[in-house]
């Protein structure tokens, strides 16, 4: 949104999000996220992700007000809620913000997950859908290793989702999984069969121009695991998940940027209402 926010050619959603607000620039912050994701909308004929505000991903109540907010917002411009899924980040708060929302049909995606921790913790929480990071996994693995690179079948973000498929097919978890964050096409061939991806333009071009079968490596009946369903209290999942230095470091690194862009587009919208 930041990106898009600069570009000429999205000029008017975002000076009509300041024109709306009328000086408030929390709410000129959001009327930008809905005026997106409303034109995403016109275009594509499923769901749009709208994001919580990053600063607010270990407050409960106020993701939950956020996510409220926007959904008030889409329904007011005739937008259904299950169009939209509210993104909140796999922290603890995030999946009690998760849990309280789903239970008013308010659907969530929850977004810097890289650990099976994580993935419990949001499928207890019957989120509607998890976006595992696998390009950012394997960037840290790379320079923790220090390694150039890993054959598909054993890099560390496609072996995560792999992990946390089986472990959702195997308990009967409904939340969908989505693989996010893509490097290379080989990381998509090796989760195909994942209930979604999400895959970058350059990368669809890559697979559109490629030649020979595509192997199916998810499947519900073929994939189980071994591991007992985790019933996480708060102090076990917080535990457990500092015992993944890497997951640890790539949600902190993830709210530390999404909450630094947050502040760059606010100063645009400041600086486009003075």
């Amino acid at each position: 949104i930041l990106a898009a926010a600069k570009m000429s050619e999205f000029e008017e959603l975002v000076k009509k999000a300041v024109v709306d607000a009328k000086g408030d620039l929390s709410l000129a912050l959001d009327l930008v996220f809905v005026n997106f994701g409303e034109a995403i909308l016109d275009i594509v004929p499923g769901r749009v992700s709208t994001e919580v505000d990053a600063r607010l991903s270990f407050d409960v109540k106020k993701s939950v007000e956020k996510a409220r907010r926007f959904i008030r917002e889409y329904q007011s411009r005739g937008i259904p809620r299950e169009r939209v899924l509210i993104k909140l980040a796999s922290t603890w708060e995030g999946a009690l913000a998760a849990k309280e929302l789903e239970k008013e049909g308010i659907h969530c995606n929850m977004t810097l997950l890289f650990s099976l921790e994580q993935a419990a913790l949001c499928a207890e929480a019957r989120a509607t859908l998890i976006s595992p990071f696998v390009g950012r996994i394997l960037d840290w693995y790379k320079k923790a290793e220090n390694k150039e690179s890993y054959p598909a079948e054993k890099d560390p973000g496609v072996l995560s989702v792999q992990e946390i498929y089986a472990y959702y097919k195997t308990h009967g978890y409904p939340t969908e999984i989505m693989g996010a964050s893509f490097r290379n096409k080989e990381e998509v061939l090796e989760l195909a069969g994942c209930d979604l991806l999400t895959i970058s333009p350059k990368l669809l071009a890559e697979l559109e121009q490629g030649v020979g079968q595509v192997t199916r490596k998810l499947s519900p009946d073929k994939s189980r695991c071994e591991q007992p369903k985790k019933v996480l209290t708060e102090s076990a999942f917080r535990f457990a998940f500092n015992e993944n230095p890497m997951a640890v470091e790539k949600l902190s690194e993830g709210i530390r940027k999404f909450s630094a862009d947050i502040r760059t587009l606010e100063a645009y919208l400041k600086k486009m209402g003075s």
